[in-house]
């Protein structure tokens, strides 16, 4: 028998706890712009049936009561979830939460775009469990991803249909003029795009109208941001998080041509075959 899914209330439980960390906030170049402690504490009252979440920040509280999760919110089994807007419009200001969960851990990152649609800011929130160790990674380099990584990715809908699960392939590597490769296959689909590398932006700029970068960050870290977000193009939100040497969780926000949210995919995969540059 399998065993039945866990409720999105369920899965937002998992996140139960006070939560200690860093609110770090960088320009779209990776410029860090201000760093502010935090400590979130999410309480269960009433047999767990209302959340009280309270978060502490550069002296002021704010406090949030959750009685359901839905809207822009969705959970995974493991309590990594997203939030974000559920519609790209016109002349608005857009963004999304996307949030790893691993042991003791929290990484949450959002990104932010203004009425122009262009990239105006990344958060980058680093969380611990309060009493344990927090024992941060290194800021992400381009060597700590090139190789070859095999993955199980689910896929969740914002209509509640059933998830998706299926295997993934993702290759780096670097070519003679010093471009990224990048192949990732998925669901018999594979596609293949390159990059240039810049200090710790990569930047995949084939399609001048529709440029995609990826930002290297502490703790492993890393954002994958359109740099302008447009109607009538499909886009997505990603985050990446190189929890140990070989061991990187993803998670994926992706909006279809009409703007419309249509599904959160997380990603956990294995590097099988690193390959890595010498001086």
């Amino acid at each position: 028998m399998t065993k039945p899914m866990k409720s999105q209330w369920e899965c937002f439980l998992q996140n139960l706890g006070v939560w200690q960390g860093s609110f770090t906030n960088f320009s779209p170049q990776g410029t860090l712009l201000n760093q502010t402690p935090s400590c979130l504490s999410l309480e269960g009252l009433n047999n767990n049936q209302t959340v009280r979440l309270t978060l502490s920040r550069s002296g002021q509280d704010m406090i949030r009561e959750f009685s359901s999760v839905g809207g822009g919110l969705l959970f995974f089994e493991n309590g990594s979830f997203s939030e974000g807007l559920i519609q790209l419009g016109p002349f608005s200001e857009f963004g999304g939460e996307l949030a790893l969960v691993h042991e003791n851990r929290r990484l949450r990152l959002v990104q932010l775009f203004d009425k122009t649609g262009q990239l105006k800011e990344l958060i980058l929130i680093r969380e611990h469990l309060a009493g344990t160790l927090a024992a941060e990674r290194p800021t992400l380099q381009i060597n700590d991803l090139l190789g070859e990584w095999l993955g199980q990715a689910v896929t969740i809908y914002p209509d509640w249909r059933s998830p998706d699960t299926y295997s993934t392939t993702l290759k780096l590597q670097l070519d003679d003029a010093g471009r990224l490769i990048q192949s990732t296959s998925f669901a018999e689909r594979t596609i293949t795009s390159t990059a240039t590398i810049k200090d710790q932006i990569i930047l995949f700029d084939q399609n001048p109208q529709k440029q995609v970068q990826v930002l290297l960050l502490p703790d492993g870290a890393s954002a994958t941001s359109p740099l302008k977000v447009q109607l009538r193009q499909p886009l997505f939100l990603e985050v990446g998080w190189l929890i140990q040497p070989n061991l990187r969780q993803r998670m994926i926000r992706s909006y279809n041509d009409k703007g419309e949210w249509v599904s959160l995919t997380l990603v956990s995969e294995e590097r099988v075959h690193p390959i890595f540059l010498t001086d």
